[in-house]
């Protein structure tokens, strides 16, 4: 009877984590293709589901060229800092190189979404500040959790509703 009074401890349960994945150079396919499998391989993390590829047009700097795009959906132990830092490398190991805002790459990983965080610290801004207006983010996100609903902006099939005029392709099933 005695150890019916020790009282439970809390398992830390995992947090739910959505991220976007593009690319423009260096065979974008392949470059996708590689970060999912790498996003395969984080520590405390699973992969649950990601989308179809998409195409888009760059967007800021346009004489580029286009984009492959996917959204994938994690369960993770990592807080939301040591995730991006981990999302930073996999894009250093793919080779991405900062030279300039929105310049082409090989690879852009993109924490979106944690949890139903709302934070805005140095280098880690949650919901991701630019994702709703972007039909190559809104889309695979839709097309993986129904009824997403941004932090501080809503549902993810409104907002796609105003993104109608930006091109996006689907190009297959990852």
């Amino acid at each position: 009877m005695e150890n019916d009074l020790i009282p439970s401890i809390p398992t830390q349960s995992a947090s739910q984590a959505f991220i976007g994945l593009g690319s423009n150079l260096e065979n974008p396919l392949f470059q996708i293709r590689r970060a999912i499998s790498l996003l395969t391989e984080l520590p405390d993390s699973r992969l649950i589901r990601q989308s179809s590829l998409y195409r888009s047009a760059a967007m800021g700097t346009v004489d580029q060229p286009d984009f492959i795009n996917a959204v994938v959906h994690i369960e993770t132990m990592l807080m939301p800092r040591a995730l991006l830092m981990a999302l930073l490398e996999i894009e250093r190991r793919c080779g991405r190189i900062r030279t300039y805002p929105n310049a082409p790459r090989t690879l852009d990983l993109d924490l979106l979404l944690y949890d139903d965080l709302q934070c805005h610290e140095e280098g880690l801004v949650l919901p991701h500040p630019r994702m709703h207006e972007r039909a190559f983010v809104l889309q695979p996100l839709m097309e993986i959790t129904r009824g997403c609903k941004i932090p501080g902006q809503g549902l993810v099939s409104e907002l796609l509703v105003a993104c109608t005029q930006q091109r996006l392709e689907y190009i297959s099933s990852s």
